[in-house]
């Protein structure tokens, strides 16, 4: 029953000290919806037989409390009374025993007079097994036992003696003696031993006595107590009748106890008190137990009864609450199915619109109101035409809406032109069906409604652009090409591809060299081709691969550019892209026969510039033959010449002609080749070449050459000529620099620098280097230095240093030319060239001979 808000009501009445009721509980009580007040009024007796039930509990929690520490007071009390008791009794026999061991001291008391005052000590005493007297040298002298092992005076049992026969039996607990004894001998204090087990299976405990005359430490008084008398004699007995009392090592090992060991295994001791045993205090613990009792509070019949009624009437109100549980169930359902149908309709783009058998709106969506800008009031019980019919087409709607009734609309739905309430149209797609009711009977039909304007808009400009885009693939210059990599089928060829291969597909085949399907070796993918198997998302993410082919059918070179797209039927295939290149291609070749003669024409030019020094000379050696020859002649004829002189002569003669015949062969070697040819070549070999070259220059302009060659270094992969014409061009270049500008001696010397380096572009590279002490170069000019037909001579061509920066570019290296500076002053100008060597070069180990010395560059004589 639904908890109403009357005052009168006294489940909801809260009173206050003055009896008055809430004012504050009311009105948050008004706030609440029916359902909350509902449940709260049935959670209110619920609530009240659980306080009851929590009083009780928490009653019986408390009586039991007090209980468990009433019995663990009284355990704490009798451990500690025990341990009083054991305390005076240790402490007393302590005094007895430092009286005797005063008497012993000092020499008063004899063996026979020790053994009668040990006798009468131990027979007082039920938990004194024995008393010894100990000498410094561990010697008992006399020793009274309640065992019957006494000893009498001399006979000379010493303290291992009796520690071996406390080995055979236990030779752990042994060692405790002797470290007792050795305590009381260190601290002159009486001393108590660890618990032990003696010769005779008994647990003791041993007190040590020192004995201290003027000489110092003689030896001591030993006690030795057993522990199960000691707790047999000293617990009174009502104690032991209330609690078990224990004596227990300090790792927890019980060594003796007032209860047996049946009942300590078979019972759980519930309240566990511990305190040290003094004066002991060695790891002896006196511990005292006490075990939980039975109550009568549960065996109580009220409780029982309490019990009952309270389960009674808390498996009612679950009932209760179980049922207005599954009505709340059902009622949230039934609010959440409405709330979801409602938010369905909200959120639908989609128009709805429900017409009976007579043709009169029974229900529109609020998408159908906001597409036809009408209201639901506006058009629910409209006949046609309806509103939102243009009023040139009612004629066509009519039509359309008889055979909407006769069930006769086309299952892909109507595209149809609608009006809006401000008269605007749209373009829309509209789909009927027959509309059932649970019974099986139709009751009208329902028709969805979209608004196709965009999708229209954006489909008439996806064609458009798909003509656009036709149109430009067919008016390329290069052949569009798709093929399919499962079928081998042609998809598409443009203009150009059918100009050149007609519909052949053997020509894209053979444009991409063959290569259709593709070499993938990566892990299975789940995104494969539905056919080929193969990974589509991979080969499409790859990018394109670029190619040269030349086709002999057509004659012509093409520049290929393939790459794996997928089609638009979802498959894998391969568009190629053709462009005619043989245009390029025949400049290409063009270019590179001009560029061999501007290498041969410069060498040509060079050996110009050096030919008078060359004819120069060539006299020398020709000049020296000539007198050599004719000397010998005059000498022969006057017969002044003997065998020796004449062969040395002879030798003379063919040394000076074989030096011009080497001077001729290098020049006709550097100027007849013009063809690149890359082979291994020797550093030295090149540097020696060039020097032996550039040593007429270097003469004719009074210039020093100093090179300095580094040893070991590698082979080079490279045309020797080319480098060797490099190298020369820019000796001369640095000679010609000084000359012109009338250095003085100190300053006309060129160095030629060869090394191996590590670059962070090139790598490994030999790095050749021309250093002059020149004017320098602007900076203007340094900028433009290797720019064709651009030269710092008046009478220059501009195609030297052009074609150095050629060669050294299509060996893949570097050149580059900077000033040499003195602080701000430049004192001369660098180049410098690098070559890359080869990954699996050799070093040259007839490098590390010494460069030639500056005597190559000496007139000859």
């Amino acid at each position: 029953m639904p908890f109403s808000s009357s005052s009168h009501n006294p489940a909801v009445q809260v009173v206050t000290k003055a009896g008055q009721p809430s004012r504050l509980f009311w009105r948050w009580w008004r706030k609440q919806s029916p359902s909350q007040q509902d449940r709260y009024a049935t959670l209110g007796p619920l609530v009240s037989v659980l306080l009851f039930l929590a009083a009780i509990i928490a009653a019986f929690w408390y009586l039991r409390n007090e209980e468990i520490e009433r019995e663990q007071e009284a355990v704490k009390r009798d451990t500690e009374v025990v341990q009083q008791q054991i305390r005076l009794r240790l402490i007393e026999n302590q005094e007895q025993l430092l009286r005797l061991a005063r008497d012993v001291s000092m020499r008063t008391v004899t063996p026979d007079q020790f053994m009668k005052q040990a006798a009468d000590f131990v027979r007082a005493r039920p938990e004194v097994i024995s008393v010894s007297w100990v000498q410094a040298d561990e010697q008992i002298r006399a020793s009274q036992s309640t065992t019957g092992m006494l000893l009498e005076p001399g006979q000379g049992m010493d303290l291992d003696q009796f520690s071996r026969q406390l080995e055979a039996y236990n030779p752990q607990d042994a060692k405790e003696s002797h470290s007792a004894f050795q305590l009381a001998r260190q601290r002159s204090q009486p001393v108590y031993s660890q618990p032990y087990t003696n010769a005779l299976a008994t647990k003791v405990i041993q007190v040590h006595i020192p004995l201290i005359d003027r000489s110092g430490f003689v030896g001591t008084v030993v006690t030795e107590y057993a522990l199960e008398a000691m707790m047999r004699y000293l617990v009174p007995r009502e104690v032991a009748g209330r609690h078990a009392m224990a004596l227990v090592r300090v790792d927890g090992e019980t060594l003796t106890s007032t209860v047996g060991s049946h009942t300590e295994r078979s019972a759980k001791p519930t309240f566990v008190h511990e305190v040290i045993v003094t004066p002991v205090g060695n790891g002896l613990i006196l511990r005292g137990t006490g075990y939980r009792t039975s109550s009568n509070l549960i065996g109580n019949t009220l409780f029982w009864m309490v019990v009952a009624l309270s389960a009674l009437t808390v498996w009612t109100l679950m009932g209760t609450l179980r049922h207005m549980r599954r009505r709340a169930q059902i009622q949230k359902t039934l609010v959440q199915e409405t709330n979801f149908r409602r938010a369905m309709e909200n959120s639908m783009l989609t128009g709805m619109r429900t017409i009976d058998l007579e043709g009169r709106i029974s229900y529109v969506n609020p998408a159908f109101c906001a597409m036809t800008g009408f209201s639901e009031e506006e058009l629910l019980g409209c006949v046609p035409p309806y509103p939102y019919w243009p009023k040139d087409r009612i004629d066509e709607f009519n039509r359309m809406f008889q055979q909407e009734l006769l069930g006769r609309s086309p299952m892909g739905g109507i595209e149809v032109v609608m009006q809006r309430r401000d008269g605007s149209q749209f373009d829309a797609r509209m789909y009927v069906s027959p509309l059932i009711d649970a019974q099986g009977d139709q009751t009208g039909w329902m028709t969805s409604i979209t608004n196709i304007t965009e999708a229209k808009r954006v489909r008439d400009q996806l064609t458009a652009a798909h003509e656009r885009f036709t149109t430009v693939l067919e008016g390329l210059d290069a052949a569009v090409s798709v093929m399919s990599v499962q079928r081998g089928e042609l998809l598409f060829a443009n203009r150009s591809y059918r100009l050149w291969f007609g519909g052949n597909p053997d020509a894209h085949a053979q444009l991409t060299g063959g290569e259709l399907q593709p070499d993938y070796q990566g892990e299975a993918d789940e995104a494969v081709d539905s056919f080929g198997g193969l990974p589509a998302q991979e080969l499409t993410d790859a990018g394109s691969d670029s190619r040269e082919v030349f086709l002999d059918t057509v004659q012509k070179w093409f520049d290929v550019r393939a790459r794996y797209v997928q089609w638009t039927d979802g498959n894998l295939a391969q568009m190629l892209i053709a462009t005619d290149i043989t245009a390029r291609k025949q400049a290409d070749e063009a270019a590179a026969r001009q560029a061999e003669k501007s290498q041969f024409t410069s060498r040509l030019i060079t050996m110009g510039e050096m030919a008078s020094t060359v004819a120069h000379e060539l006299n020398q050696p020709l000049a020296a033959i000539s007198n050599y020859c004719s000397g010998m002649m005059s000498r022969v004829r006057s017969g002044n010449i003997d065998n020796e002189q004449l062969i040395s002569a002879l030798d003379k003669t063919s040394r000076q002609a074989q030096r011009a015949g080497q001077i001729i062969h290098r020049i006709r070697q550097f100027v007849k080749r013009s063809e690149p040819q890359r082979q291994p070549a020797r550093v030295r070999d090149i540097t020696d070449a060039v020097m032996e070259l550039a040593m007429f220059e270097m003469k004719r302009r009074r210039v020093t050459l100093n090179a300095q060659i580094a040893p070991r270094l590698p082979t080079l992969m490279a045309d020797p000529i080319l480098i060797e014409q490099v190298l020369l061009n820019l000796l001369k270049n640095a000679a010609e620099a000084i000359d012109g500008a009338q250095m003085p001696q100190s300053r006309r010397h060129i160095d030629l620098r060869v090394q191996q380096r590590v670059l962070e572009d090139q790598g490994k590279v030999v790095e050749f280097a021309v250093l002059d002490s020149g004017p320098g170069m602007k900076e203007e000019m340094l900028a433009r230095l290797f720019e064709a037909f651009h030269s710092t001579k008046a009478e220059g061509l501009g195609i030297g240093l052009s074609l150095c920066r050629s060669i050294i570019e299509s060996h893949q290296g570097r050149i580059k030319a900077e000033n040499i500076y003195n602080d701000s002053t430049v004192i001369g100008c660098s180049f410098t060239f690098t070559l890359p060597v080869d990954a699996g070069g050799t070093a040259d180990f007839q490098d590390s001979l010494p460069p030639p010395s500056n005597d190559l560059l000496a007139d000859n004589p």
